[in-house]
């Protein structure tokens, strides 16, 4: 049995910077003890994005990148340890999600592959304390989409035998986890986030996101936009999928606005509405949200939970069900994944499966996670 201590890293498709939980599984409901955040510099974002695609020297560039993401890590690390007053030793692991490049399930051979970098050995060496990585592709081995994995985090904090639940993380993808409280349990990618209004507003206003949706606001859904957007074959996909920058990038949105003069906040009013759409879409396509037993409760987190035009829109389409946030459940919107993540590195020192076939597709529950022993 590991130790009870273990820290989360997750650094996810928004690019704003790499979060840290200092997470206590010693009690039967885990207990978040210190929380940091660490902004990537624009350098660096930069770096990561020229890499979601073919580029020249791209092996090079992505091994020293995957070093510097490593550097960040261990200085988030080590900085969060100190406000703690924590020392390496007391430390079982830390569960490092790294940086996703690609992600490409069942690509050119059926099976595809996954790529998230950050040199978990370089990180184990820097921090002193054992580090679990590369949580996708045994997954991805077993026939799955190697993502989404937090929903079996989900099902052991957040499920309840009295409510139909939705679990919605809106990072740069949007993904829903759907508890039912007959225990059945669902998680897929639903779209796009809040990753094509980052590039939006960072293409307009220089800015990195649009806080609070404060901009988009400004502007008008365009329906003609929406609905080419929403013609997407991706969307009409039956779970288990995962997508990410492969797919909803810079080129899929400038592919919707050939020969267009729309106003910049007409069409980050509808990017928003977009990713509310998918999610509503996506609810009703698969989680039932229409049948007598739809949702009783919906919550949020990610940076999308920030966004309070983006939660008014799905409070909107979802009527009767309630938007909330996470934190209404113990546990901050910031932190949820960081959190799930410190949780997959402890069910791998434990041996224990932590991946959901019914949620990716893989053929069984597989131990996930790739040990760097300290």
């Amino acid at each position: 049995m590991a130790g009870k201590l273990f820290i989360g890293l997750m650094s996810g498709t928004s690019l704003d910077g790499v979060d840290v939980a200092l997470v206590d599984f010693s009690q039967a409901n885990s207990q978040v003890l210190h929380t940091h955040f660490l902004a990537y510099p624009p350098e660096i974002r930069t770096q990561i994005l020229a890499l979601q695609h073919p580029t020249e020297n791209e092996l090079e560039t992505s091994a020293l990148l995957a070093n510097t993401l490593a550097q960040l890590y261990a200085s988030a690390v080590n900085q969060l340890l100190s406000n703690a007053k924590l020392s390496p030793s007391e430390i079982a692991a830390i569960g490092c999600h790294g940086q996703t490049i690609r992600h490409r399930p069942k690509f050119h051979d059926g099976i595809g592959f996954t790529l998230q970098i950050g040199n978990a050995a370089l990180l184990s060496e820097l921090t002193g304390i054992t580090v679990v990585s590369d949580f996708r592709s045994r997954d991805i081995a077993a026939g799955g989409q190697g993502a989404p994995l937090v929903p079996a985090f989900h099902q052991a904090v957040f499920a309840s035998e009295q409510a139909n639940r939705a679990i919605i993380n809106i990072g740069g993808i949007a993904n829903i986890t759907y508890l039912a409280n007959t225990s059945e349990v669902l998680g897929f990618d639903s779209g796009p986030g809040n990753m094509l209004l980052d590039a939006w507003i960072k293409q307009h206003k220089n800015l990195d996101y649009d806080a609070n949706g404060a901009w988009a606001a400004t502007g008008e859904v365009i329906e003609s936009l929406l609905s080419n957007m929403l013609a997407e074959p991706y969307f009409a996909l039956l779970p288990p999928k995962s997508t990410g920058r492969d797919l909803f990038n810079d080129a899929w949105l400038a592919q919707h606005l050939v020969n267009a003069n729309y106003r910049p906040q007409d069409v980050a009013r509808t990017l928003v509405f977009l990713t509310a759409h998918t999610i509503y879409d996506a609810l009703v396509q698969d989680c039932g949200q229409k049948s007598d037993d739809a949702l009783n409760e919906v919550y949020l987190c990610g940076g999308g939970a920030h966004n309070s035009l983006l939660k008014h829109d799905l409070q909107q389409l979802l009527g009767g069900s309630k938007v909330s946030i996470t934190d209404d459940l113990g546990i901050g919107v910031d932190w949820l994944e960081a959190i799930a993540f410190a949780w997959l590195a402890k069910q791998c020192l434990n041996q224990q499966t932590a991946n959901l076939p019914a949620v990716t597709g893989a053929a069984g529950t597989r131990i996930l996670g790739a040990i760097y022993q300290h």
